[in-house]
């Protein structure tokens, strides 16, 4: 089976993974914001097919609740796969990138919201070790751009999610879990 690679997207990128993906827009939008260093677009390819994407958002959240409860912490958002290579490991790589780079930045927190009627993204957010933030749910804004350049805003109830990426108490380390660590990052 061939493993998911993953890197952060290049001008040349875009268009490939628009065709494949959809919303032109979002990926114009999120690769200049990260030219600004306000985010990391992550693309993932299973072989040589465009197969996902997610955004590591460096900003201050846009949600209030969530900018007043974790203030300055990094969110993933927009985690998709293309539905023909689900279940292929694209989401959990794609996610793991996101987390090696905050590593990589001193950053030891992350959050993420998921709607409250996708369960299969929060099985797979729980199996990766996102708890429950403990301060209910949030009312996001998903805005996707149709073709002709509409862009729709709709309402999402969403549950909210954190990674602490580090432990806070450390705990002793096995030979076998230091080698695997440094194959995730």
């Amino acid at each position: 089976m061939t493993e998911p690679h993953v890197r952060p997207a290049g001008s040349a990128d875009l268009e490939p993974f628009a065709t494949a993906l959809g919303d032109r827009a979002f990926f114009g939008d999120r690769f200049e914001r990260q030219r600004k260093n306000d985010g990391v677009l992550f693309l993932g390819w299973l072989g040589n097919r465009a197969a996902g994407v997610v955004y590591l958002w460096l900003e201050e959240a846009e949600e209030a609740d969530i900018s007043r409860h974790l203030p300055g912490v990094p969110l993933i958002t927009h985690l998709q796969v293309h539905p023909d290579l689900r279940r292929r490991g694209v989401g959990t790589a794609l996610v793991r990138a996101a987390e090696c780079r905050l590593l990589e930045k001193g950053r030891y927190r992350v959050a993420l919201a998921v709607r409250t009627d996708n369960h299969d993204a929060a099985r797979l957010y729980k199996h990766l070790g996102y708890r429950d933030w403990g301060h209910g749910e949030v009312i996001c804004l998903a805005r996707t751009t149709t073709p002709d350049g509409t862009v729709l805003t709709e309402e999402e109830a969403c549950y909210v999610l954190v990674r602490d990426l580090v432990p806070i108490t450390p705990v002793p380390r096995t030979e076998a879990d230091s080698v695997a660590a440094s194959r995730r990052c």
